[in-house]
């Protein structure tokens, strides 16, 4: 086997760490590291040094544990066996990672189970280049981008369902609803995963959530996107779930085929419904109307639709226009000639204490000169 007389870098830019393809070196041998990477020498499985960036030569001068390891007298020329490894410390930030299937999670708003799909990307760097050969690479002659994917996949996974799951249920929100908390997720995601690449000299830059979605051809998706369109639909309109099961009640009943009795009892049954509904709905647009006044039948006034009681003349708004206030006791006299109070004997005749002019019914000023009658 030829002697190597330098040793140079040609990996592609995606990898992480690679190996020279060729044991056989010397004493004279050059190593030359580029700037962002270093050099790892080991020989029999064990690390003689690290190189940084510059030209470096094997020499036992330069790497005085080579006398030792291939008992080379300290100063001589010799050829020997080793590995050269390098490391790639380059800023690496377009890493993908995502859900291969989606994880079932119970939705904290709905309390139905989705599948939820999540993808994004993260970037990283090795920052100890011999914890992550000993423990990441090991004998693999090259380690990409693509083996960081496939090492880490299980961890992630795990993590990011654990993840998801947590901060729904800490912020009591749907996941059809969290995409609008992505950066946050994200800022969540990289402190629990930073741990797990430290472990092996990776320092993890960010943990970027890019997308939370679910399936849309899932029966419970379906059910659940269709509950809550129809749910918007109501809060449009004004009707409640209970009216809208009523109108559907009321369809029914309005349609109801059958022999003669079965149908009268179906057009009594949508009669009375309707009936109700139309109440219902009478009422709704009666508290809806922003006029809602009445007449006093006593003073003429205008007066709150809903007040039974006069504001202005104190007069009960449920008796009859025809019929009169007694001016002593305050009874309620239906007939319009009566000239004395069925209840007290008071007559019924009264004349404002002013003028002297005829009282006709309770106003509460005299119509002639506008004294308070009510004083």
């Amino acid at each position: 086997m030829a002697i190597v007389d330098v040793v140079k870098f040609n990996g592609g830019p995606d990898v992480f760490a690679w190996k020279f393809p060729s044991e056989a070196l010397s004493t004279w041998t050059q190593v030359i590291v580029n700037e962002t990477q270093e050099a790892i020498l080991l020989k029999g499985g064990q690390i003689a040094d690290v190189l940084g960036p510059g030209r470096h030569v094997l020499e036992t001068a330069n790497i005085p544990i080579l006398s030792k390891l291939v008992n080379i007298p300290f100063g001589g020329r010799s050829p020997f066996t080793a590995e050269v490894w390098y490391i790639n410390k380059v800023h690496s930030l377009s890493i993908k990672w995502g859900t291969p299937t989606p994880i079932q999670l119970q939705d904290p708003k709905y309390k139905v189970f989705l599948p939820v799909r999540s993808f994004g990307q993260f970037g990283l760097q090795i920052i100890e280049p011999k914890k992550f050969l000993l423990k990441l690479v090991g004998t693999l002659p090259v380690f990409t981008k693509d083996s960081i994917e496939k090492f880490f996949r299980g961890l992630y996974l795990t993590k990011v369902k654990d993840a998801i799951a947590s901060y729904l249920v800490k912020k009591g929100i749907s996941a059809l609803e969290i995409n609008a908390y992505l950066m946050e997720l994200s800022n969540h995601m990289q402190d629990v995963m930073f741990p797990v690449f430290d472990e092996y000299g990776i320092r993890l830059l960010n943990f970027n959530v890019n997308n939370i979605n679910v399936p849309e051809d899932d029966p419970g998706v379906k059910k659940l996107k269709n509950a809550l369109a129809k749910r918007a639909e109501m809060d449009i309109v004004g009707f409640s779930y209970v009216q809208e099961r009523s109108f559907d009640t009321l369809e029914g009943a309005a349609t109801n085929p059958g022999q003669a009795q079965t149908g009268m009892m179906g057009i009594g049954m949508g009669l009375g419904i309707g009936g109700a509904m139309g109440n219902q709905i009478g009422a709704m647009a009666q508290g809806m109307n922003t006029a809602g006044t009445k007449t006093c039948p006593g003073c003429n006034a205008s007066i709150p639709q809903t007040s039974r009681f006069c504001p202005e003349c104190g007069n009960d708004t449920n008796r009859s226009a025809t019929s009169r206030i007694c001016p002593t006791c305050r009874a309620s006299i239906e007939s319009e000639r009566a000239r004395f109070c069925h209840e007290c004997g008071g007559a019924m005749d009264r004349k404002c204490p002013g003028c002297g002019a005829a009282i006709d019914g309770n106003p509460r000023f005299c119509p002639e000169c506008g004294n308070n009658l009510q004083g």
